[in-house]
């Protein structure tokens, strides 16, 4: 075996390393549900709504707002606006002529960023509890009840939940959201998870705070900081949402390098937590930073280890390894690895983040989104 196999070996033993253990903690714990003392409760909600030229699927997302099991007359509706279409006519128009829910419409006279725009929504919801959602999203009829269910525990002030059907029928994601069900189910029963999703998260209102103005993970970013307030944050895989994913490998750079962008940020900008606050910064953001700053490295650089060790083993023949890796980027974003398409899932997620870290450390990312048209189309 020569130097650069040797080394490639113990790149990948150290890149694995981690998980292992997290296998064996998560055997050990064995976790179900969410940790919550769930307990009926009916409180008022505010839904926060951010829109964007929504024009499309506005009054689909307001008819799933609408269908929601929860009494019309708690549930005040947020929305905070940018476009430069008629989403806020279609907004006033579709709600005119219901008394239920109250609509609280904040135009933007330009685009400020998402944080920002949430931030004037968060500040302007008047209920106990505050849901966040997304408008190219589906959010199941019983999702408020489940997730007042989770805030009437008083130790815990966030919940969110989990995307149990993939719009566009994306296997990828399918598969990455499955395992990150399991690892944010763990970590929730031992103190509280990490991210938190657009589809669909819930605050105490008593809870939120400002996010910063920049923020690409505004939803992980304001969990986060309710968790260093003292609450817990948790995930439950009985709030469900649907929402729509790619799974070409190109495609899914636009929705998933944002999204690593914001997470590696955020990590960086509250790397004072590590340690602190329990296991949620003894076992669990060291977990995060594992995965999402330190892993893509050590994926990308046995990539090229590999690579040099078959080159310099059999010449041109090496060249076998990246071709491997070829088909097996062909075959994972096509939906045809059967049951490895979740180790695949994993693996376009190492590729998101390292593509992120790459990004970050050329200073771009702002805290505006572009809309992905095709993705919309599934949701319509």
């Amino acid at each position: 075996m020569n130097r650069l196999a040797k080394a490639a070996a113990v790149v990948v033993a150290a890149a694995a390393l981690p998980y292992l253990a997290f296998l064996a903690l998560y055997g050990l714990v064995r976790p179900d549900g969410s940790p919550a003392e769930k307990r009926d409760a009916e409180p008022t909600v505010s839904v926060v709504l951010p829109t964007y030229n929504e024009a499309d699927i506005i009054e689909k997302k307001l008819d799933d707002l609408l269908e929601l099991d929860y009494p019309m007359e708690k549930v005040e509706l947020v929305v905070v606006d940018s476009s430069d279409d008629e989403t806020p006519d279609l907004i006033r128009e579709y709600l005119a002529e219901r008394e239920h829910p109250e609509l609280t419409l904040i135009e933007e006279g330009e685009r400020r960023g998402l944080a920002v725009a949430l931030n004037d929504a968060y500040a302007a919801a008047n209920h106990e509890m505050v849901v966040k959602t997304d408008c190219d999203s589906f959010v199941a009829e019983d999702a408020l009840r489940v997730a007042a269910a989770n805030l009437a525990d008083p130790d815990v002030a966030a919940v969110t939940g989990q995307n149990a059907e993939v719009l566009g029928g994306s296997e990828v994601e399918a598969g990455y959201r499955g395992v990150q069900a399991h690892v944010q189910t763990l970590e929730s029963h031992l103190d509280s998870t990490l991210i938190f999703h657009g589809p669909f998260s819930a605050f105490e209102n008593d809870a939120i705070v400002p996010i910063d103005r920049d923020s690409l993970a505004d939803d992980t970013e304001l969990a986060l900081k309710i968790r260093r307030n003292g609450k817990r944050v948790v995930f439950d895989p009985a709030i469900r949402y649907s929402e729509a994913s790619h799974s070409d490998f190109t495609k899914r750079r636009l929705q998933k390098d944002r999204r690593g962008m914001g997470l590696i940020r955020l990590l960086v900008r509250h790397r004072d937590a590590l340690g602190r606050y329990g296991k949620y910064g003894g076992l669990v953001l060291p977990f995060n930073w594992w995965f999402m700053v330190v892993s893509p490295w050590l994926v990308a650089l046995a990539i090229g280890l590999l690579t040099g060790a078959a080159l310099v083993a059999a010449g041109p023949f090496g060249l076998a390894v990246p071709a491997a890796l070829w088909a097996f980027v062909r075959l994972g974003g096509s939906d045809r690895l059967g049951p490895l398409q979740p180790v695949y899932a994993v693996f376009d997620t190492q590729v998101s983040l390292f593509r992120a870290s790459v990004e970050l450390l050329r200073g771009e990312g702002d805290g505006t989104w572009e809309i992905d048209e095709e993705l919309r189309e599934a949701f319509e």
